[in-house]
Parts: structure tokens; C-alpha cells; sequence
């Protein structure tokens, strides 16, 4: 936690992702919660989809209040672990 806030790591990491073409989400189980995406996570895939940038998740959707419809707004390509498919 010290990290993102005394190297702004956010930023630093966004800065690295305008040079990208793609993001992929490792969404695995986390907190009881199957494919479990993050607080973190989601802001990468909004800014990714900002950047009109192609956005693939490992694992489907997770059915998590709040913010489902959102990760699902932004069309995902879900590879379901086959990393061939990333394209």
C-alpha cells in the first residue's frame, strides 16, 4: 500500500499501458468470489477501454454486485485460460 501511494504507482502503471495494445485481466478466485476482479483491476479496464484498448479476461465475468455491468459495458474478450485466443 505504501507503494501506490509514494511512487503514485497508479499513474506510473497507466503510463506504461499507453504504450500498449491490449490488457489482460488475470481473474482468478479470490475472497469466496469466483474470478474475482479488483478495485484496481477495474479502474486498468477502464482506462484500457478509454484507450480503445482491447481488454481480455483470463476467467469469465464475476458475478459481483455493483460492478458487473460495468466489466460486461466494456465487451471484454473472455478466454476462458487459452491464451492462444489473444489476438
Amino acid at each position: 500500500m505504501k507503494q501506490k501511494f509514494s511512487e503514485d504507482a497508479i499513474k506510473h502503471f497507466w503510463r506504461t499501458m499507453d504504450q500498449c495494445e491490449a490488457l489482460l485481466i488475470l481473474n482468478l478466485d479470490k475472497h469466496n468470489i469466483s474470478n474475482y476482479i479488483g478495485g484496481n483491476s477495474l479502474l486498468d479496464m477502464g482506462y484500457a477501454h478509454n484507450l480503445g484498448q482491447k481488454i481480455f479476461l483470463y476467467g469469465p465475468v464475476p458475478d459481483i454486485d455493483f460492478y458487473k455491468t460495468e466489466i460486461e459495458a466494456m465487451r471484454p474478450t473472455i478466454i476462458n485460460g487459452n491464451l492462444k485466443l489473444i489476438q
